[in-house]
């Protein structure tokens, strides 16, 4: 123990603390930068500073005592972190400058590794924290949150990742953005217990980033709640999808994902809480459906799908498809408008069920049809499809229906 502590004594002694304020050494932050050596600190004391761009180029430590403001005056990216193991924590940051070809915005990282975002608060930025081929950074506990924009093309996302490897976000709350988090290449990530609400487009967003988990977050009123496209393997697991009402709106957007898993995820009051287009090889898993216009809409092109031990409850419509056949597996889940019975009680319907309505498959291609909805003709429709099932695909079936729903919690209710 003793030959260790003499290993480190040097590093320890080459470390200083620079302190930054009003009546401290350093009355700039810029200034404590340029004076300092790799694995400092500095103390950033309370106050307002209107530095422009502040780099920083070497391991650095960068704390905020008493929540001091950072001003980008609309002009600026406020910090440019261009070295590893930086920390930045407890500071205000506001007001960057926007550039839609740089993308520009409060922080960014640039080829940084091990580096930690902790403990912020952003306002009024066009991004976040951009985080361009990071390895093993930290995003947790900031709050990101923006007005400055009431369409998507006028501002940036809140956390937005790119080229980047095992990237960890935990623990934030963002609202206002264009997209909430945004990640493209982005590999063995862990996006943890996050809110995202109202933002301008998704709440997440995944493009061509594989092998990624995101667990006990909620997406809340957001355009849409996530959309996972052109990905394999990814896990959702324990998530909320709620609110996320609109024309085209949904809570879970599937385009073309592979070998992914979804499970113990609560989909409620979305138009649509999950649409599926091009996935293939999905396992749904104990999932909640409920107070949904549609449960999922399945495209065609989707096959090989597992959904099985699921509750779809109080929707207005279970299922919907744009095809005459399905390849998906739907096998033990609950249906709150199941009317069959259970003879042997087993827990299992001995009827098979069919989650496809043939009013859906009308409204599917024609939304004119909506105008009918809960009148005598509707319910003669499907009356008439159970009986002589003719437009509905025939393997679009629930061979063995549950008779009570599957009971399970969120991960974030453990």
């Amino acid at each position: 123990m003793i030959r260790l502590l003499f290993l480190f004594l040097p590093f320890l002694a080459s470390s200083a603390v620079l302190k930054v304020g009003k009546n401290e050494p350093y009355k700039s932050i810029s200034q404590a930068v340029a004076a300092s050596k790799s694995g400092d600190s500095i103390m950033v004391h309370s106050g307002v500073y209107r530095e422009g761009n502040i780099s920083i180029n070497h391991p650095l430590s960068l704390i905020g005592v008493g929540r001091p403001v950072l001003d980008g005056q609309m002009k600026y990216e406020i910090l440019s972190l261009r070295a590893d193991r930086i920390v930045v924590k407890g500071f205000k940051i506001i007001n960057s400058g926007e550039d839609q070809i740089k993308n520009i915005g409060a922080i960014r990282l640039y080829n940084s590794r091990f580096t930690t975002i902790a403990n912020n608060i952003f306002e009024n930025n066009y991004f976040g924290i951009y985080i361009q081929r990071g390895y093993r950074c930290l995003i947790e506990n900031n709050r990101i949150i923006s007005n400055r924009a009431t369409s998507q093309e006028r501002i940036g996302d809140g956390i937005h990742a790119w080229v980047s490897d095992e990237i960890w976000i935990k623990n934030n709350y963002i609202e206002g953005q264009r997209d909430g988090i945004y990640l493209e290449k982005v590999i063995n990530s862990y996006i943890y217990r996050n809110y995202a609400k109202k933002n301008l487009r998704y709440g997440l967003h995944f493009m061509s980033s594989n092998d990624d988990v995101y667990v006990g977050n909620t997406f809340d009123n957001n355009n849409a709640g996530v959309a996972v496209m052109y990905s394999n393997n990814v896990g959702m697991v324990s998530n909320s999808f709620i609110n996320n009402w609109g024309d085209a709106n949904y809570g879970l957007l599937l385009k073309d994902i592979s070998f992914s898993k979804i499970k113990h995820n609560r989909f409620q009051n979305n138009t649509t809480a999950i649409f599926m287009d091009g996935a293939t090889k999905i396992d749904f898993f104990r999932n909640n459906l409920e107070d949904n216009g549609w449960a999922m809409k399945i495209n065609s092109n989707c096959m090989e799908n597992r959904i099985v031990n699921n509750n779809f409850v109080n929707n207005v419509f279970d299922v919907s498809t744009t095809g005459t056949m399905t390849m998906n597996d739907f096998r033990r889940n609950y249906w709150d408008k199941y009317s069959g019975y259970d003879l042997d009680k087993d827990k299992i319907g001995d009827v098979p069920y069919h989650p496809l309505s043939l009013y859906s498959a009308l409204v599917e291609n024609n939304p004119s049809v909506m105008l009918l909805f809960r009148t005598f003709f509707v319910d003669l429709l499907d009356k008439t499809e159970k009986i002589v099932p003719s437009l509905t695909p025939e393997n679009f079936v629930d061979e063995q229906p549950l008779m009570r729903r599957v009971e399970w919690r969120l991960e974030t209710e453990r």
